[in-house]
């Protein structure tokens, strides 16, 4: 499992400017001179310690899934002694709540093929990290009878991803079906609307049926 570089201070400083000007204006609608300004260095200082701005992006884009990855294991563990179904629920909300946090990623990133190479390994790990919790769920699931079907995880990994980085990547076609949604509050309308699809999609697939007694 590849580990991030270790980035300066000066570095991480940039990077959170960086993202947050970008978090509020997009990618492209965000200048090196603006992050420039606001971070209080030269422009000659992003070539310097990223190269470019796209790669700057790339870098930004490797801390965050490296965080990800450590919060996932972190949140997991915390949750390790609930019962399947409800640690199915929280994992679906950490994902779909981690991905909308940092939508704007994915109109940066929008093919992997794109990638540099060392940051498409840092998402397989990530992926396989998610795979093997979901394996790890499913299997105490049927263990305990909670679950009647043992749906392969990198399937439900797949449905899961693919349905909300759809809704991120088509806002504009995505946002017709959400009328009581403006600018402000989309987001939070959006992961209301997907957090009762994802629910029923995956535990119907998983064949549970809640016990209300």
């Amino acid at each position: 499992m590849k580990k991030i570089k270790k980035l300066s201070e000066k570095q991480l400083h940039i990077l959170e400017v960086a993202e947050g000007l970008i978090a509020e204006k997009g990618y492209k609608g965000t200048s090196v001179r603006e992050i420039c300004s606001q971070a209080n260095i030269n422009v000659a200082m992003i070539s310097y310690y990223f190269g470019s701005k796209d790669k700057m992006m790339f870098h930004l884009y490797q801390y965050r899934v490296q965080k990800a990855k450590e919060n996932f294991s972190n949140f997991t563990q915390t949750i390790s002694s609930a019962s399947p179904a409800m640690q199915m629920k929280e994992i679906l909300n950490f994902i779909l709540g981690q991905i909308l946090k940092f939508n704007y990623f994915h109109g940066f990133v929008t093919n992997e093929n794109h990638m540099p190479a060392p940051n498409k390994e840092f998402l397989k790990d990530f992926y396989i990290l998610c795979v093997a919790k979901f394996e790890e769920v499913v299997e105490k699931g049927i263990v305990v009878g909670e679950f009647k079907t043992a749906v392969k995880p990198e399937n439900l990994l797949a449905t899961i991803l693919g349905t909300i980085i759809f809704s991120i990547r088509n806002k504009e076609f995505f946002q017709c079906y959400l009328p009581e949604h403006n600018e402000e509050n989309y987001y939070q309308k959006l992961e209301e609307r997907l957090k009762t699809h994802l629910y029923n999609t995956v535990f119907s697939l998983l064949g549970y049926e809640k016990n209300d007694n």
